[in-house]
């Protein structure tokens, strides 16, 4: 591969040192995912096309603080030389458990941390460590998975549509946001709200000025 940024060495030594059938999860910064340049499509298109991506997990900024702050994800993906991508699943990881401070605290007990936690979580502790619906989402990629709506934190894309948009392999490229509807009050009725509050206020003023005469 002629580039000089290593990140994409890096890669295009991993696929040099697997062999057939060798599987890999590597953690690369951010814009290997989407960079513009030649050497980052190629690389993108000859994992896509020529080996088998299984799936990209977005991770959170700040994962590898206090060392680094630089966002990342992890790419998945089986060398074949022969192609096999069908669709890539995408994850969405927003927490690994840890404060993603420089001090990286547990926000949970060390019974509910990592992939496999000893304890069971509450619905309201996934938003803390996604890693266990990660890892139970993962397995799921080939079946359940395919069916979700791209609104949810884990989805699959196939790959013409990763092909369509050039290789780009960023999460945000394809996930959907729902936007929700906002009713704002009419400006006319927070202006005369705004006139009422002066009024008072100018009141206030003359009746601290009636006490100070």
């Amino acid at each position: 591969m002629k580039t000089r940024k290593t990140e994409l060495l890096f890669m295009a030594l991993f696929l040099q040192l697997l062999k057939p059938g060798g599987r890999a999860a590597v953690i690369v910064p951010d814009g290997v995912l989407f960079g513009s340049s030649k050497a980052h499509k190629e690389l993108r298109r000859t994992l896509v096309e020529e080996h088998f991506l299984e799936g990209v997990v977005s991770l959170p900024s700040g994962v590898f603080r206090p060392y680094a702050g630089v966002s990342t994800a992890i790419l998945l993906f089986t060398k074949t030389g022969r192609g096999g991508t069908d669709q890539v699943w995408f994850y969405d990881m927003t927490a690994d458990g840890w404060s993603l401070d420089d001090k990286r605290n547990p926000l949970l007990p060390l019974e509910k941390l990592g992939p496999t936690p000893k304890e069971a979580r509450s619905e309201g502790e996934h938003a803390k460590n996604n890693l266990p619906d990660c890892l139970a989402r993962w397995r799921q990629r080939k079946d359940a998975e395919r069916e979700r709506e791209r609104t949810a934190q884990s989805f699959c894309v196939p790959n013409a549509e990763i092909a369509e948009q050039g290789y780009d392999l960023s999460l945000n490229r394809y996930k959907e946001l729902i936007h929700e509807e906002v009713e704002h009050r009419p400006p006319l009725e927070i202006l005369a709200e705004l006139r009422a509050i002066e009024q008072e206020i100018l009141q206030g003023i003359e009746e601290l000025e009636g006490m100070l005469r």
